[in-house]
């Protein structure tokens, strides 16, 4: 998973994009109509009718950011002509000044928190409480209100106003790189709310990432009905990750079908929060999840359930996010501001997206052909099918033993980065710029990519490596995290504009992360030519997406309904998510796998520490999707150089740039319908 945080102007966390209209305004404002209107004319008349539209949008702009103690009603008509830039050559020198600026405050910034974070972040010994201390802090979180005070945000909305996301639509084809590049300035200053909600929002954040961090469980500790254990005694994964790659990676292996099960029952408890909080983190105890019994040394002893720990980490979340909504004049939820403002897609839209997909007829025929090579039915588990990958015939062992040895520690692992760019097709003088950029450190979780916001700073590769190395699963996730770091440098260093940095959404820098995740067993050098092998991948690709649009339309709607019931309890959340996740998968699911009533779709740490990051994922398959078919026949390096230096302008538009149309399922849907075709008829 990408972990970075977008500094523009290191402005604090939710000073995020929020598509203002010309006629409204954040309550509490002094400016009244006529005060606004009278200060437009006034300058339409000294700077040209050719320039009202930019007038009218910066003047309203900043009489809905203006406050008492920013002055008088008098003091804003005086401000506004006395700071408007009508010279276009003035304004561009201006744009570059502050793109300047922006750049030194945002890396800054971000190498203070990636720093203070290090303890929490990297294995590097036990965490005091000072630590997570440290680590919640956000350097950045006063800065919004002091370009406030300096009257550097005014300047900056007066003379780059905000355009709305349907305007962005209308007009951005016809914009040139400076026009997007003006406007992502205009998205920088369009709320206003109090630093303090940003430093609450960092800690309530540090805290749910510390819980999910810590959460692992010792599977060789656990019991199968009859009482046996299953997996060796030191095997220590992390919810949810290691637990799905552990079923994922047990297909067709002596007792897989046993341990599958196994760790099902387990997630099941901890959806439901009935686990015992004796066995998180901890060998100390045996457990048998079928019935929910705790051992010590054979004999069976009491225990405490965690109860509601879970979810009063999501509720957190959602307090936090929510006490935004007063500050926004038009994205007034979390739920607009992440998909409307970052995501750049509405919320809507997105569903009605990932409905269309996770309805097709071509699921329920890949379902039979899973059930055909399983020689079984379906359970619940199979959502994370893993037979139609080359790895499927190839013992984890195996996997385990080229890893471990090839990378031994995160430097050995760092010094292969640009061998596995020139296997994908770089030069060896490029690879060698690209990973001269890049940093590895031992993650103390699963690990994540951490973008530097600097060009003078490197992006951080964080990745979990045991005492023995390297395991296949660390591998698999590293080469992911890696596919962002790739993203992260080429975004930053290769566009032309600064303020362009970056993608349209986090749903692009998972897109090549997929990519390069895809091909991690080329990398080491075992992909398997077959014919069937490119019509398999799709199948796969498919199952895959099908089963991330599920858990992310239970984190939407678990967003829902939290506004929905803004005062419930940890408790009622509980149940809530459960009884939305088996809604969507009785409509969703049920049918295509046979069973009805699981709960499975809300195991995911991501909906708990990482509000509504889930769907960018579901989004990034469609868009890796599209970018794979279209790097066929093409020079693969030199065509992802190109797609990501358009950097971050709307996601239709860079789709449309990138690859000639727009997101759509249509294209894995049709090469799943082409796949299933083929093969039936071997």
């Amino acid at each position: 998973m990408k972990k970075t945080v977008f500094l523009i102007m290191a402005l604090a966390l939710f000073s995020t994009c929020n598509n203002t209209s010309d006629s409204e305004k954040i309550a509490g404002s002094p400016v009244d109509e006529p005060s606004i209107s009278k200060t437009i004319e006034l300058l339409v008349e000294k700077s040209g009718k050719d320039q009202r539209t930019r007038i009218e949008k910066g003047v309203r702009q900043v009489a809905s950011l203006w406050r008492q103690e920013d002055g008088s009603t008098g003091d804003f008509e005086l401000f506004c002509p006395e700071n408007y830039i009508s010279d276009p050559r003035e304004l561009e020198m201006v744009f570059e000044k502050v793109s300047r600026n922006s750049e030194i405050l945002a890396g800054h910034f971000n190498k203070i928190s990636l720093d203070l974070q290090v303890p929490l972040h990297l294995d590097v010994g036990s965490i005091h409480p000072i630590d997570q201390k440290f680590g919640a802090y956000n350097p950045a979180s006063h800065i919004d209100e002091d370009f406030y005070k300096n009257k550097i945000a005014f300047i900056i909305a007066l003379n780059f106003p905000n355009y709305s996301l349907e305007e962005k639509t209308r007009l951005g084809p016809s914009w040139s790189r400076l026009d997007w590049a003006y406007v992502r300035l205009g998205d920088v200053f369009t709320s206003r709310s109090p630093s303090e909600l940003s430093q609450k929002y960092s800690e309530v954040s540090i805290a749910s990432d510390m819980y999910i961090a810590e959460y692992n469980l010792y599977v060789g500790q656990l019991y199968d009905q009859q009482g046996n254990t299953l997996f060796p005694k030191e095997m220590k994964l992390l919810l949810h990750w290691n637990l799905r790659d552990e079923i994922k990676s047990n297909y067709g292996l002596e007792n897989g079908l046993e341990k599958q099960r196994l760790i099902h029952e387990a997630m099941k408890r901890i959806i439901s929060q009935e686990i015992p909080v004796e066995m998180i983190n901890s060998e100390e105890f045996e457990w048998n999840p079928y019935t929910n019994e705790l051992f010590k040394e054979g004999a069976r002893v009491e225990f405490i359930p965690e109860g509601n720990a879970r979810y009063q980490q999501l509720l957190n979340n959602f307090h936090a996010l929510s006490a935004f909504d007063p500050y926004e004049p038009v994205l007034n939820t979390a739920i607009k501001r992440n998909f409307d403002g970052q995501m750049e897609i509405s919320q809507s839209d997105v569903e009605k997206l990932f409905s269309e997909f996770a309805s097709s007829p071509q699921l329920k025929q890949v379902a039979d052909l899973i059930r055909q090579n399983l020689g079984r039915d379906m359970e619940a588990f199979d959502i994370w099918y893993d037979g139609f990958k080359p790895r499927s015939s190839i013992s984890v062992e195996k996997l385990n033993e080229i890893t471990r040895r090839k990378y031994p520690d995160p430097e050995a692992f760092e010094k292969d980065l640009p061998v596995i760019l020139c296997n994908l097709g770089f030069t060896r003088e490029r690879a060698d710029e690209i990973c001269s950029m890049i940093a590895v450190d031992p993650a103390r979780g699963s690990g994540h990519a951490w973008g530097a916001q600097m060009r003078s700073e490197k992006s951080r590769l964080r990745t979990r490596i045991g005492k023995d190395g390297m395991d296949y699963k660390g591998y698999n996730i590293a080469i992911h995290e890696f596919g962002h770091n790739v993203e992260q440098t080429i975004s930053l260093h290769d566009v032309d504009y600064y303020l362009l940095n970056g993608v349209p959404n986090t749903g692009f820098t998972e897109a090549l992360a997929f990519v390069f995740q895809k091909q991690d067993l080329a990398m080491l050098g075992l992909s398997q030519p077959d014919p069937l092998h490119e019509h398999l991948l799709v199948l796969d690709d498919l199952w895959g997406t099908y089963e991330i649009m599920g858990v992310s339309l239970v984190d939407m709607n678990v967003w829902k309904w939290m506004y929905e019931h803004p005062d419930a309890s940890a408790d009622e959340l509980k149940q809530a998510v459960m009884e939305i996740a088996v809604d969507v998968w009785n409509y969703y699911f049920a049918e295509v796998f046979g069973i009805r009533d699981q709960t499975i779709l809300a195991i995911y740490s991501h909906m708990i520490s990482s509000p509504m990051y889930l769907p960018n994922y579901a989004v990034g398959s469609l868009i890796q999707f599209q970018i794979e078919q279209s790097l066929k026949e093409k020079d693969f390096a030199r065509e992802i150089e190109r797609m990501y230096s358009i950097g971050r302008i709307i996601p239709q538009e860079w789709m449309k740039q990138a690859l000639g149309s727009g997101l759509s399922p249509d294209p894995m849907l049709a090469a799943a319908r082409e796949a299933l075709e083929v093969i039936r008829k071997k």
